[in-house]
């Protein structure tokens, strides 16, 4: 099962409200999620979004991916999240290349 963190949208017509939740990929925009991570007003001009930060990460520890307006919702609210990710994306990367660097090593000349 794939996994989104995405705006579930809410609200009336023309004054819609959204909520960031986890979602399963096969799911409608406005139906079933696995988890309420946190919400969006925008029509609130000060502290118009809140999520929460501990299950915003356990869903990226998980594998969740963040569609790109998600992604630009926890880049303004909770930076400290966004910053966990790239940290660990970037150590899974390290992580790899030290492991091609060391497949590509040729073994030792056999002593005669």
């Amino acid at each position: 099962m794939a996994v989104k963190i995405r705006l579930r949208q809410q609200g009336r017509a023309n004054r819609q409200t959204y909520r960031l939740v986890a979602c399963d990929t096969h799911v409608k925009r406005d139906g079933k999620y696995l988890d309420n991570l946190g919400w969006y007003d925008p029509f609130m001009a000060e502290n118009n979004a809140k999520i929460n930060e501990e299950k915003t990460v356990h869903w990226l520890n998980m594998g969740a991916e963040m569609t790109h307006d998600a992604k630009k919702l926890i880049a303004r609210v909770a930076p400290n999240v966004l910053k966990h990710w790239n940290e660990k994306r970037e150590a899974k990367k390290v992580k790899l290349a030290a492991k091609r660097r060391n497949s590509r090593k040729k073994p030792a000349a056999p002593a005669k």
